[in-house]
């Protein structure tokens, strides 16, 4: 099992070297998804993910999340492919708010980000979670 921390990570590459290791056959935890960072405006990503929730219809969706775990879950999701082995890898992974057992996690290699970007938490928040 690799767990993985997700804190200052860059949510697009975090998610492609996550599902690449689902891919292999591991099974993966990533802590901290509220920490993630999406470069960018702030603004201009809050806007465009409460412009997305607003597609379709409350009763037959698409329905996109709001929670940060499910943000990187839904993300992951995106980046597998659409068969047997995708929904197979996708079982595999578990992804928290925080560090709920304390475990020692790896560091995705990332591309430092100095500025124009918004964590994971505080999109969230922004499209109504409450912690």
């Amino acid at each position: 099992m690799i767990v993985i921390d997700a804190s200052n990570s860059v949510l697009g590459r975090l998610c492609s070297a996550t599902a690449k290791k689902l891919l292999l056959g591991e099974e993966v935890v990533i802590v901290n998804a509220e920490h993630a960072l999406v470069t960018g405006s702030a603004n201009t990503t809050t806007r465009e993910f409460l412009r997305i929730r607003q597609i379709g219809s409350p009763q037959h969706g698409p329905f996109y999340p709001k929670t940060p775990e499910r943000i990187v879950k839904r993300t992951v999701r995106g980046m597998l492919p659409k068969t047997k082995k995708g929904v197979a890898a996708l079982k595999r992974l578990k992804v928290h708010a925080g560090n709920p057992d304390g475990q020692k996690a790896e560091q995705v290699a990332v591309k430092q980000v100095k500025t124009g970007y918004i964590t994971i938490g505080k999109l969230a928040q922004n499209l109504g979670w409450q912690k």
